[in-house]
């Protein structure tokens, strides 16, 4: 799903009200009664008092078409218009002088803090003050009206984007911003709703389809891309019947260092549960027997030294390398990593300690190959690109470091973001359960034994990193997120597989009662 830049969704609007011939007025009521339509589906009538916010420009205007409906409805309604500039869109004007036609009850105008309605606990609050036309932090007054929603308590609606939050950075002022429980947000979500610093201000979120003009959606190229299933069935690749092992590739894995070799099993597992045709580890000598005997699949090639590595040297021809994990920082492995980085012409993921030998020794940046994959944790990446101030600045850095060494960042956080020059996109799946240790070497195995199998890099990032998160969500609902482990993960890779195919249960109970009738 893509998702639109601020000034991408004016340009949408604007297209589509010349396109089918509608003024922006009446695109304004088509948004507004989608929401009302969100609501009465889910209130069904329900004399819950409701309590909506209008500011003075766009979004204010969706309010009061909201508002219009709500009172045609018979819905216990308070309509409040937010005055906080002198300046009116035309179309708010419209909808102010419909809903002036429509109710007796006229909207109440809110100057300052002595305006402010009661709000009880039990009530609903639809914040349309500011949506994503906010280019400067709310009046002091207006800050405090959003202090007066939260401590409510009451359900707050914010539609398309909570006043205050900026689509294109961070605030500075957390008490400026409505924390709305959720979000309803015209044609795609936003950027913001995915990224540390701000998906606090909504619970939760829904794309509302308002029907913009479908080319303009389709042809427009956007920044930012959100990865869910309909994109990862586009890519996948099914299995061939007279296929055999030596058709899904070798996977290389090299890593591991005395009281670190669970890291490497781990990746091992997950990338034989990836689907790659061959598995070899090289390890130090102390990881032989735990790798032959918790992975008997794989094959196994090791350092003369016991405890850490010391000299890579293998005589396979691997179709991709995954290394790093548990490797340990001693200075003749990063001798021995330098003199592979400067040999290796494979596609090549680099995770945990590989990454943080590359933060120590910079010069190093130059070895790595053309879309080489990077898997870096917030500390590992904070090492690679230095401090950051917010999120957005982080992926400043992290497209420009993509740009400089040409090679594929992801960012593992609770909405992992994988990073290839100037595009970004975002992970759907993954839950807190994945807070716990191994999940990330699981992680580079599974993209490890993509590439193995011949999916390009960047695709693999992509489709591991769903499948990754695919497979906790599936995981968590028999462990819980404090007992969900890595292993679980590996486990429960191939549902995660499965899912990819399965039918939504919503479909799947239309078919079964079309089927009965």
């Amino acid at each position: 799903m893509k998702i639109f830049s601020k000034e991408q969704i004016y340009k949408g609007d604007q297209l589509t009200a010349e396109k089918q011939n509608i003024s922006s007025t009446e695109l304004m009521e088509r948004a507004g009664t989608q929401i009302f339509n969100w609501i009465h589906q889910r209130m069904q009538g329900a004399q819950v008092p409701i309590h909506v916010f209008c500011g003075i420009g766009n979004n204010g205007g969706d309010g009061l078409v909201l508002a219009r409906q709500l009172v045609n409805y018979g819905y216990n309604v308070h309509i409040y218009v937010v005055n906080c500039s002198e300046k009116r869109t035309k179309d708010f004007l419209i909808n102010y002088d419909r809903i002036k036609e429509t109710t007796k009850k006229w909207p109440i105008m809110l100057n300052c803090e002595a305006d402010f309605p009661e709000i009880g606990p039990d009530d609903i609050i639809v914040d349309a003050v500011f949506g994503i036309g906010l280019n400067r932090p709310p009046n002091e007054w207006v800050k405090r009206l959003f202090q007066h929603f939260r401590a409510s308590k009451a359900f707050t609606l914010a539609i398309d984007l909570p006043s205050g939050l900026y689509a294109d950075k961070v605030p500075k002022d957390e008490n400026g911003v409505v924390w709305a429980d959720y979000t309803l947000s015209f044609q795609s979500p936003k950027l913001v709703f995915f990224l540390p610093d701000t998906s606090k201000y909504t619970r939760q979120w829904e794309v509302l389809d308002i029907g913009i003009d479908l080319e303009f959606l389709q042809q427009t190229e956007t920044e930012v891309e959100l990865i869910g299933k309909n994109e990862m069935l586009t890519i996948y690749k099914p299995r061939e019947k007279f296929s055999h092992k030596g058709t899904y590739g070798h996977a290389l894995l090299i890593g591991g260092s005395h009281g670190k070799m669970g890291a490497m099993i781990l990746s091992a597992r997950g990338t034989m549960a990836s689907g790659a045709g061959l598995v070899t580890t090289f390890i130090p000598k102390c990881g032989y027997i735990p790798m032959q005997s918790v992975v008997p699949e794989a094959m196994v090639l090791t350092d003369a030294d016991d405890e850490k590595l010391t000299s890579i040297t293998f005589d396979i021809e691997p179709t991709a390398v995954g290394m790093g994990m548990g490797m340990g920082l001693d200075q003749k492995t990063q001798h021995a990593f330098q003199k592979f980085l400067k040999s290796n012409e494979v596609p090549l993921v680099i995770d945990a300690d590989g990454i943080n030998l590359l933060a120590k020794h910079k010069d190093d940046f130059k070895l790595i190959k053309p879309q080489t994959v990077l898997t870096p944790h917030p500390k590992e990446l904070e090492r690679l690109l230095g401090s950051w101030k917010d999120d957005f600045d982080k992926l400043k850095k992290a497209k420009a470091f993509s740009k400089k060494y040409k090679c594929i960042l992801v960012v593992k956080d609770a909405h992992t973001i994988t990073v290839f020059e100037d595009k970004l996109y975002i992970n759907s799946t993954g839950n807190p359960g994945l807070a716990t240790g191994g999940t990330g070497d699981v992680l580079t195995g599974i993209i490890t034994g993509l590439i193995a199998q011949g999916y390009e890099p960047l695709t693999a990032s992509l489709f591991a990193v769903y499948l990754h998160g695919k497979s906790a969500d599936i995981a968590v609902e028999d462990y819980g997120y404090q007992s969900l482990t890595a292993s679980h993960v590996i486990d429960y890779l191939g549902q995660a597989y499965l899912d990819l195919f399965a039918k939504p249960q919503v479909q799947q109970k239309q078919e079964e009662k079309s089927g009965n009738s």
